[in-house]
């Protein structure tokens, strides 16, 4: 399958420090791509270069085969790269159909009438119900989110992110926090989402990682230390070596 999201020789340096260097990494359409690598290793970084949130010193972001490297967030957004965040971002006091009816609205250029009945928008409202049914929140749709246990509102934050219909979708370490049985709920959810929706996730639960992945990139220092299946990635004596330990053997 083709890349719908590439690197090209991607660097950011802040000053002296290379954050990012020489980064070609390459997402095919539909995958389950997971970013993994030690502490300080410049994934959050080179997520927020992917989705314009920084600016990079060199090279170029590909969206879809396109360059984006100077196009503002909302822009790629509206291309269909959409984020989540290490912290979620979530409107406490709507309730879950609320907040993603929001979402669905902003992006059908209906936001400025919020303030009307949910009941008003029809066909918006079938499509966050859809959103939410997609990943077992309907039971909670009436429910303020911040009446939620931790798990679902990380996923009261995918859904925020799928109301605007992304072609891909990058998970910042969307279990963070969150109880081991929830996270493995999680996963088992964004692991049933369309595969026409490229997912791309950040994540340090390596047994998680290694459930949902179909692909694995291993970022050291800033640089791509290696890319494959993620069974070639368990093996990987240099993978061993600088991260992953023999927690993975075998």
């Amino acid at each position: 399958m083709s890349a719908v999201l590439q690197t090209r020789g991607l660097v950011k340096c802040f000053g002296r420090f290379v954050a990012t260097n020489d980064v070609n990494l390459s997402v095919r359409a539909g995958a389950r791509h997971a970013l993994i690598g030690p502490n300080g290793a410049g994934k959050t970084t080179l997520i927020n270069l992917l989705t314009g949130f920084l600016d990079p010193s060199a090279g170029d972001v590909l969206l879809k085969g396109e360059v984006v490297t100077r196009l503002p967030q909302h822009r790629r957004v509206q291309r269909g790269l959409v984020r989540t965040f290490q912290i979620n971002r979530l409107f406490a006091d709507l309730t879950v159909l609320e907040s993603v009816l929001m979402a669905v609205n902003e992006r059908l250029g209906l936001g400025a009438r919020f303030w009307r009945p949910v009941g008003a928008f029809g066909q918006a409202v079938d499509e966050a119900a859809t959103v939410l049914q997609n990943l077992n929140l309907l039971e909670v749709a009436h429910e303020r989110t911040r009446n939620l246990p931790y798990g679902k509102q990380r996923l009261v934050e995918i859904a925020l992110a799928l109301a605007a219909r992304p072609e891909v979708l990058l998970l910042d370490e969307p279990a963070a926090g969150v109880p081991a049985g929830e996270s493995r709920e999680l996963f088992e959810t964004i692991a049933q989402l369309p595969p026409d929706v490229t997912v791309l996730l950040i994540e340090h639960d390596m047994d998680l990682v290694f459930r949902f992945a179909d692909r694995i990139s291993v970022l050291v220092n800033g640089g791509l230390l290696t890319e494959g299946e993620p069974d070639a990635i368990a093996r990987d004596p240099r993978v061993k070596e600088v991260y992953l330990g023999e927690a993975i053997s075998g």
